[in-house]
């Protein structure tokens, strides 16, 4: 099990990013969540399978289709494993 925070910076809010990244996660299988950041950013913590969550990684890289991302930053964070789903949360 791995669990990571990731934050993505580039034209990510407005475009339907938090969205497609609820519906990538959760193709891999994974629990966590993703949020809007004042800045403009997203961010959010995703935890599964270690294999999962490096392709999930990856697809952060690429973004939904209207979004441009121009940086992924990810740290990996202890294990949860008390989550059951991957949720979109108001900024907060």
């Amino acid at each position: 099990m791995r669990r990571v925070r990731f934050v993505v910076v580039g034209r990510v809010q407005g475009v339907g990013f938090r969205a497609c990244t609820q519906a990538a996660a959760r193709e891999f299988g994974l629990v966590g969540f993703v949020q809007n950041r004042a800045d403009g950013a997203v961010e959010g913590q995703a935890e599964g399978d270690e294999r999962a969550v490096a392709g999930f990684v990856e697809w952060l890289h690429q973004g939904s289709p209207y979004s441009r991302v121009d940086r992924v930053d990810v740290e990996d964070l202890a294990v949860v494993a008390a989550e059951v789903a991957f949720d979109v949360r108001r900024r907060g």
